[in-house]
């Protein structure tokens, strides 16, 4: 994917200061096989949560002086992280139980202004022109009408805004399709599988400028991939399976060779591929 930053090329410095997590918080990566906490760890491996830099994600700088619409908020990670930067921080997702626990969760955190909003993408509760970042991650895909959503995000952005998109790879979602059930590829879930050329045409065709791209999460990509598969249950606690898979590429990021395996990875299979776009202004 073209204008990547090679974030994996500064992968033995980030385990040597121990990541840390949109909280701030060290993730423990020596503890049981735990796959979410290696998938953060690997995420930050990524670029993403660089309170160093001030980059939410690569390309995507925070600081005190923005404020960020996170739409689709989910448990707020991302918005934790905008908090901390000492951003102003506008939270929107149409789940209001999950979102108050995000608002709680992110304003605890760090040192910005934190509110939530229900709502959802393809009509926001925001005014014209009023985020200087915007932040719409694992959204799309449950979108019947894309190109109309990303026109109403183009809306709420200021000139001059920064995006940050992300979507599930096309590569890792057809491998879903032969062992995921089938509420997996129906609404609420994913209804469309982006091509990573499709979403930067829409993008693209929405008004905004492409100032870089990315793509990583492999580990999810066979992760998900083996726990369909075997018909594993959600909710179990541990499978050997699954369990060795972590263990694999908990020591695959430990060894030397690691920066250019999981680049090389994430490119063939991501589980999620990324765009930071700007509004012109």
């Amino acid at each position: 994917m073209s204008a990547q930053r090679p974030p994996d090329e500064d992968a033995p410095k980030l385990i040597s200061r121990r990541p840390r997590g949109p909280d701030g918080n060290v993730i423990p990566i020596d503890a049981p096989m735990d796959p979410f906490l290696l998938a953060l760890h690997d995420d930050v491996l990524s670029g993403w949560f660089n309170a160093d830099s001030q980059e939410l994600a690569p390309h995507f700088p925070v600081t005190a002086q923005d404020v960020v619409a996170d739409v689709g908020c989910g448990e707020g990670g991302m918005s934790m992280f905008c908090s901390r930067m000492g951003a102003r921080v506008i939270m929107i997702d149409n789940d209001a139980e999950i979102l108050a626990q995000a608002v709680h969760a992110a304003a605890t955190v760090g040192t910005g202004q934190v509110e939530g909003r229900e709502g959802v993408v393809e009509t926001l509760p925001l005014e014209d022109a009023a985020a200087s970042r915007v932040i719409c991650c694992e959204v799309l895909e449950h979108v019947e009408d894309p190109a109309s959503a990303l026109r109403e995000l183009v809306r709420v952005g200021r000139p001059g805004a920064l995006y940050l998109f992300t979507v599930p790879g096309a590569a890792s979602e057809r491998l879903m399709r032969g062992v995921a059930p089938p509420h997996y590829f129906q609404r609420p879930n994913h209804v469309r599988i982006f091509e990573a050329d499709e979403l930067a045409a829409l993008v693209e065709e929405a008004g905004l400028v492409i100032e870089g791209r990315f793509a990583y999460g492999f580990f999810w990509t066979l992760y998900w991939l083996f726990f369909f598969g075997a018909g594993i249950e959600f909710g179990r606690k541990s499978d050997p399976v699954l369990d060795a898979w972590t263990r694999t590429w908990k020591e695959m990021i430990e060894s030397g060779r690691a920066p250019a395996i999981r680049a090389a990875l994430h490119e063939l299979a991501p589980r999620s591929i990324g765009i930071v776009a700007r509004k012109p202004g």
